[in-house]
Order: structure tokens, then sequence, then C-alpha cells
């Protein structure tokens, strides 16, 4: 009973937020079902404690109990324009039905009630119209400035009627018709009020919240508003021009040519860095993208988004796209608006006639505008940052010079040694490619030449892209001049075929004479992309002797043996995933898998991967690789039972 319950429930929201024909009327309605348990007319809205806001929410907020990072706690109140009555449940009256002036007494926004009546305003929204009115709360009454609020009660027959004006429109609007991005001339000169109605249900006039809607009323609606509005009269880059605390930026946005654009029609957000923030940058910082007309108009388009969200809109962690063409998370922590997580916004919602301004501490510089060198020290490759200093590489990192960075992540270093050997400055200078790539320009087999003079192959998987034996980690960092690839791996050139990486290593010096025996010399040694699990001396002094002994008399048996431990086709340890398969040269697919970063083969653990060579990849083995057993299915319908060849299932853990 109960799962019917709740899947009625289930189907009830998903219909009325379908029928709904706004984002509000979308939360209101969802609010209404929290609440209808309390009785008729009853919306459940989540409260920030120590603060007056409330909210109607999504089935997500509600689920999450938070609003700008703090836990909520949910309160019922009666939905917008009914009312509770004595000894019955929930509100199951409408609100009486009167003229504008005693509506504002009604709905408790007394303050603008009593500002009306002093600017003569009274007489006017008591009589016959069809207005809407902006009613500021009592609270945004209160938090106005002494100085503003003292010059307009100083001239109530003028100051303050026009801002009562300014709130007002000549027609009646529901919420239904505040869609977002409208203009409507107000009865103060006709200035337009800038509407927006965002997805997440918050409705806003120039940038203040309505926080109760639509009140009817004889003679029009009432809308309460959690803040006193002003007329506006300039575009944002005369709002920029004329604030002496934005005089670098000014002075930017004029070398960048991006001056019409903050003059045309539009609908911005800006976040306007502060001459405090551009000091804050390094000089040499500073004065290399002011003088770079391409980094300078990366910077600042980094800084506006393309469309317009007054910090109302924001009540959690959202990614919105910038001119620049990447995206920056806008979120906010209690009072406070954050962007990439921090808060660093000073001033919020200085509204122009084509967007809306926040201020900013911190210049926001986007990986675009950045040296190579910037993007390394910024990111999580601490280790290959020093290393490429060390090794005097800082030239190829600073300039201008089209490269690509392959920069491995700290725990590639685990275990290696770190002395700056000439060896080590030469495999860092292959870490550099010679051009700008895009992994996404990447294709299987292409190769790719370093700065050392290598030639290195990408290969293509179905979930990793690797260049070698180091697949990419993260997504691309796109710098001015040079990109970067995070990789998983240091690289590891080839040495030679798979045959002179066998000899080389002393641990495999029985499995070379072993495939000597068997006859497979040549085949190691030609072209091709053969992956190979590789015996240690280990793993054939692990066989009994009498077996090893058999093995070794019969050259036939010997090769298959081998056969079965090489893939036809090329395979890093990087893009191993459950369920990984390789097709043997003779016999059942190996089974393949990862556990703690380990790779194993039909539950063999390999003990060393990615030895690269010119025609394949070893990974050694201590253990001689056996099929594994083959599975039982019980069919019970067919009362028999079916034997299938093994589909274990290989340590699920993704190779981190």
């Amino acid at each position: 009973m109960k799962r019917l319950t709740l899947f009625a429930l289930a189907i009830t929201l998903i219909a009325t937020v379908f029928a709904a024909k706004t984002p509000y009327q979308a939360v209101l309605q969802h609010s209404r079902i929290r609440g209808r348990a309390r009785g008729p007319n009853v919306c459940a809205m989540q409260k920030i404690p120590g603060t007056d806001k409330k909210y109607f929410t999504n089935c997500k907020q509600w689920y999450h109990r938070k609003i700008c990072g703090k836990p909520t706690e949910v309160t019922y109140e009666c939905c917008p324009g009914y009312e509770k009555v004595i000894g019955e449940k929930g509100c199951p009256a409408a609100l009486p039905l009167v003229n504008i002036y005693k509506t504002l007494g009604v709905i408790g926004a007394t303050t603008t009630k009593m500002y009306s009546e002093r600017a003569n305003l009274q007489e006017e929204i008591e009589g016959p119209g069809s207005f809407t009115f902006f009613a500021p709360s009592n609270e945004a009454w209160a938090a106005l400035p002494t100085e503003i609020l003292d010059a307009l009660v100083s001239n109530v027959n003028i100051e303050l009627l026009n801002a009562l004006h300014y709130h007002m429109i000549n027609k009646r609007l529901t919420s239904d018709d505040l869609k977002h991005g409208a203009l409507f001339p107000s009865m103060y000169q006709d200035f337009d009020v800038h509407i927006q109605h965002y997805s997440n249900g918050v409705v806003t006039v120039n940038c203040a919240r309505l926080v109760k809607t639509d009140q009817h009323a004889t003679n029009g609606i009432v809308h309460v508003v959690d803040r006193v509005i002003t007329a506006i009269t300039n575009n944002v880059n005369s709002l920029i021009d004329t604030d002496d605390d934005l005089d670098t930026l000014r002075t930017a946005v004029a070398a960048a040519g991006l001056t019409s654009l903050l003059e045309n029609e539009g609908s911005y957000t800006i976040f306007a860095p502060t001459n405090e923030a551009f000091e804050k940058i390094p000089p040499e910082t500073l004065t290399r993208i002011l003088g770079d007309p391409v980094a300078l108009k990366d910077l600042l388009n980094y800084h506006i988004l393309k469309n317009l969200h007054c910090s109302e809109s924001i009540v959690a962690g959202t990614p919105l796209e910038t001119l620049q063409g990447t995206v920056l998370e806008v979120g906010c922590d209690g009072e406070e608006m954050t962007i990439n997580g921090k808060a660093i916004v000073t001033q919020r919602d200085k509204i122009g006639t084509n967007g809306v301004i926040h201020y900013v501490n911190e210049l926001l510089i986007p990986d675009s505008a950045k040296t190579l060198l910037e993007l390394v020290e910024e990111s999580v490759v601490t280790t290959a940052s020093r290393l490429f200093k060390d090794a005097g590489l800082t030239d190829h990192l600073i300039g201008s010079e089209a490269v690509t960075l392959l920069a491995p992540l700290n725990d590639a270093f685990k275990d290696k040694s770190l002395a700056m050997t000439p060896d080590m400055k030469k495999l860092l200078r292959n870490h550099i490619l010679k051009e700008k790539f895009s992994s996404k320009s990447l294709y299987h087999g292409q190769e790719l030449e370093t700065l050392g003079g290598l030639k290195l192959r990408v290969f293509v998987f179905r979930n990793s892209l690797c260049i070698e034996n180091a697949c990419i980690a993260a997504h691309d960092k796109n710098g001015r001049y040079a990109n970067m690839f995070i990789v998983d791996q240091i690289l590891a050139p080839p040495m030679g075929t798979v045959m002179d990486i066998l000899k080389a290593d002393d641990r495999f010096s029985t499995l070379v004479g072993i495939i000597q025996r068997a006859g497979l010399s040549e085949l190691l040694n030609k072209k091709g992309t053969y992956t190979f699990f590789a015996p240690t001396n280990a793993a054939f002094n692990a066989m009994p002797r009498a077996d090893l002994n058999k093995l070794m008399r019969d050259p036939k048996e010997l090769a298959n043996l081998l056969r079965y431990h090489i893939g036809e086709e090329f395979l890093v340890s990087g893009a191993v995933t459950s369920h990984t398969r390789v097709t043997p040269l003779t016999g059942d697919k190996l089974e393949l898998g990862t556990l703690n970063s380990t790779v194993y083969v039909n539950r063999v653990p390999v003990v060393e991967t990615d030895l690269m060579a010119t025609n394949g990849v070893v990974h050694a083995v201590d253990v001689i690789i056996k099929p594994l057993p083959p599975k039982i299915v019980s069919d019970q319908a067919e009362g028999s039972t079916i034997r299938r060849t093994s589909d274990v299932r290989m340590i699920s853990s993704r190779r981190s």
C-alpha cells in the first residue's frame, strides 16, 4: 500500500509539473503538493534558519534540503491568495478582493502602504484602473541605506512618489505574464522594469526577487519584492565608465575592442574585476596579458556570461557559459555569491539596460590566456612542474612556441628516481610534442614528434586515448599558445621489438630460450601489434620440474602455451577496464580487469605493465596463465545444464 501511495505521489508530481505554464508555477505546484497533508491551499516552503528567506522549491531542492549550501527547515503557510479560518484545517478561504491600497495591508506590505499614503498615491491605487504593483516588503524598506531613504521621505511629493510609480505598471500582470527577459514601461516616465523568470522558478524585477506573487486586487495585482528598485537608465558600459573602482577594467575593455558590445542591446552578466583585482596579479603576467589583444579579449570575455543572472537567481552551484566559450561555476554559500567555489563577489546586482554587473576582487584568468608554465603550475601535476623546470625546459613553457606538453600525474612518479640525470632530461624533452594538439583531433596510428626527436604513437581504445603507454587522464588544458595533456604515466618510448625487450631484461632469460626453442623468435621480431603477457623466470621456476621438462621436449605444445600468452591486438594497462577481453593467438579469450591499480589477466596479477616495443607491448607475469574454468549455468526451465565459455567477472574497479 505504501508503495502505491508513493507511486501515486510521483505520478501526481510529474503531471502537475508538466501542466504548469511557467517555472514559477511548477515550483508553486510542487510546494502545494508537499503541503496538502496540512490542509487545502497550504504550501510547503524551505526557509534558511536565521534569515527571512523562504523559497518554493522543486523536487531536487526538496530532497537536498539546502539553499546556497545551507540546511533549510520546512515551513508551511498559506499559498498565494488564501488565508486561514479559525477552527478549520489549512487555508480554506480566499483573501478578500479589495483595492491595491487595502491589499498592501492584507498581505503585510505595511511600509509600502504607509509610504503610498504619505506620497499621496493612496487615492490612485484605491481608484479605478488595472495596475501591477511590485511592492517592497517591510524588510526591503528597512534595508535601504539611510541616506537614500532620507532623500525619499524628505521630498514625498516628488522623489518618493516617483520611486513608488517606478514600482508600478499600468496593466495587470500575473506571474505567468512575467516572461524571462521581458521589459515593461513603468509609471515613472515610462522607464522600463526588467523581468527575469529563471528555470528554477525564481522571478525577479530589476534583480529584486518576487517573494509573494499574484495577490489579486479589484484594480490590479500586487507582487511583493525583497528590495526597493530604482530606475535603469544606463547601459553596462556607462556604469563601468563612471565608476572609479573600475578604472583598469575600463582601460582593458577599450583596448580589447569590447566597448561597442557593452553598449549595444543584450542581456549579459559581467563579473567586473575591480582595480584591486588587477593589482593582485603578478606585474609580468598582467603586462603580458594587457599587451596581447587575443589573451586580453579572452580574459574579459571569460568575465561575461551570455545571459543575465541576478544574484537572487542562484540557489546552488550552476555551470554558466561565458562569451569566451568555457563555463564558470556560479554558486552561493549562505549570503555570499561564489565563482568557481570562491566568495570573491563584493557587490551584486548593479543593473543596466543591457545586463547586470557583479563586482569581483579577484581576476578570473581563463586557460586560453595562460602560458604553458602557468597551466602546469596551477594544475595537479606538481611533481612534473618541478622536473620540467629543473630540466631547463622553462623557455619552452613560457614562450609563444606551439607545443603540447604531456604532464604525468604525481602518482606516476612514485617509486621512481627523480635525479636530474642526462637520461631524465632526455625523457622529459620527449614529453613535449612539437605541435599544438587537441586530444579530439588525435587518431589511431597517428605519430607525434617530440622535441627529443622521437615519434610517439597514438592508440585509441573504447574508453581511453593513449600516447604510447601514457593515457590521457583529464580534459585538455588549452593555453594561449600551447596545450597540456595530463597523462597517467611517465612515457616509456619503445626501445626495440618485443624480442629485443625480452632479451634486454634478465627476468625473461628462461622465456627467451623457450621462445627460440618454440620457433617464435621471428614472430616477435616482425611488424605487428602484439600484447605479450610474458612469464618471468619466476613463473617457470614455479612449475613442477617434471611438467616443465615435459613441455620443453614438445616444441609444438611449447608454442601453443606461448601463443596463449600473446594477444592479437595492442593493449596498454591504462585501457584495461572491467570485462576487457583479449583474443590470444591460440585458445579462448583472456579476461582482464583491475583492482587497486593492479592489472589481472585470467586472475593472474601483472607484476609490471607497459614495456613498450615497436611491434607491441610486454606485461610481465610471475605465473603461467591458464584458461579459466567454464562457467556452469543452470537452465531450470528446460531441466538441462548449459556449459558456457568462461564469463568470469573480473574485478570491476576502474584503473585509477
